[in-house]
């Protein structure tokens, strides 16, 4: 993309699909008895949940929440709220969040404690990123596509004021730091 705001890949196409086959494949022998139910984290997980649901050959089920953290800064605001709840009932499931980038490990924090609550059989984490350095405790996720540096980034499913989910690609957002 000729766009000044897009910095440097930090993770490309085919790396991407390489690492989604290997997780599906995980996924599948780990599941294989009880097929989980994918939770996406809308809008930022949705590509990288498609893709990965692709490649995971079990009869898995979908369902989607949006959470709020950052509004169109560059930064949390350190406040996570529900935007959009899930449908599904939790209770006695095997859950497996899927989530775009986990950074200071709030979101995510907030995520688990919610969905805990809801009495699933068991419940893991997904992430295709993880920012190093930003989290004050282990974020305890059992399927990590790439550890990045904690440049803030955009590609993939993943924004800034909405613009650029639609790169094919991580890349370093090398743009203005608040939109709002």
């Amino acid at each position: 993309m000729n766009d000044s705001n897009v910095g440097e890949v930090v993770v490309d196409g085919e790396q991407i699909r390489d690492r989604i086959a290997e997780l599906g494949r995980r996924i599948t022998e780990d599941y294989a008895g009880d097929p989980p139910l994918l939770v996406g984290v809308l809008k930022g997980a949705f590509m990288f949940m498609a893709d990965l649901a692709r490649s995971i050959h079990l009869p898995v089920e979908f369902d989607f929440m949006a959470v709020a953290s950052y509004g169109s800064a560059t930064r949390t605001s350190g406040v996570v709220r529900i935007v959009k709840d899930l449908d599904l009932d939790l209770t006695g499931r095997h859950v497996l969040l899927v989530e775009d980038i986990v950074d200071s490990g709030l979101t995510l924090s907030f995520l688990r404690k919610n969905l805990q609550a809801r009495g699933p059989e068991s419940l893991e984490v997904c992430a295709l990123l993880l920012r190093e350095g930003l989290q004050k405790a282990d974020p305890d996720l059992k399927y990590v596509g790439f550890t990045i540096p904690p440049d803030f980034v955009i590609g993939y499913g993943l924004d800034v004021a909405e613009r650029y989910r639609n790169l094919g690609y991580v890349a370093r957002y090398d743009g203005p730091r608040d939109l709002g």
